[in-house]
């Protein structure tokens, strides 16, 4: 008996972008870009200053709209059409150059605080969490390392440590991708390596996409990379055959 496969069996891509253009005042910061990640995927994308690296975030998460192109998550959730709050509770998390963390709470009440579900500083002062809430932030914890610091104020912590923080509190509300701009900037060798551990655990159970510069933290993390330039997508592969690329070494790298 022959068997045919099926096309609607395949799995559907967590994220893909066809042909997104995005201009500012006649600059196109985005140009046919197209990109496909699969679940489960994490995937690194490097470029120069100005590639559009931050744009094609800024466009996923619904905070600039494309002049054209298809955004899908999931298959089949245009995300084109939802505000950011939207794409948020869809399962998308976002996390920044800079932590964000509520420096004067503990970073245990910073992890309560940004559990799914409803929540707010009266929930967190006058409600004492569930069973359930105390395992999940125990987890966090765990995963991110910070297991000796519950107690401490997000003040207190170290640069590396707030961004291990804030990649705990996106955890916290159980994204299916995990958008994560530049963690290891400023960081100590050994937080660099840390965080590419901890991304490669995350992995385990979502997609990432990680936007960085820093190409020993890169190869630590043994993924696919891809490499924007001028808007769109320059060459695609592991690093080490997009590191051979000339034009990669041209427009980016250097000799």
């Amino acid at each position: 008996m022959t068997i045919i496969d099926d096309p609607a069996a395949a799995p559907k891509p967590v994220l893909y972008l066809s042909g997104v253009t995005v201009s500012f005042d006649g600059f196109k910061a985005l140009n046919d870009l197209s990109l496909l990640i699969a679940p489960g995927e994490m995937r690194a994308v490097i470029g120069p200053n100005g590639a559009g690296k931050t744009t094609m975030m800024d466009v996923i998460t619904g905070k600039t709209r494309p002049d054209q192109g298809e955004v899908f998550f999931n298959g089949d959730v245009d995300l084109t059409k939802l505000d950011e709050a939207s794409i948020a509770s869809l399962g998308i998390g976002r996390k920044f150059q800079k932590p964000t963390v509520f420096e004067s709470h503990t970073v245990w009440d910073n992890l309560l605080l940004s559990l799914a579900g409803p929540r707010g500083p009266f929930r967190v002062l006058f409600a004492r969490e569930t069973a359930a809430e105390r395992a999940r932030i125990e987890e966090i914890l765990a995963t991110t390392k910070l297991e000796a610091s519950r107690d401490r104020l997000g003040a207190e912590l170290s640069h590396g440590q707030k961004q291990w923080l804030e990649i705990g509190m996106l955890l916290a509300q159980e994204p299916a991708l995990l958008l994560v701009d530049e963690p290891v900037a400023g960081m100590t060798d050994a937080e660099t390596e840390q965080t590419a551990a901890l991304l490669r655990d995350i992995n385990r159970t979502r997609s990432v996409v990680v936007v960085e510069h820093d190409m020993t933290f890169v190869r630590a993390l043994d993924v696919k990379v891809t490499v924007l330039h001028e808007g769109s997508v320059l060459a695609e592969g592991p690093l080490d055959q997009v590191s051979a690329n000339e034009r990669v070494i041209e427009v980016y790298l250097g000799r």
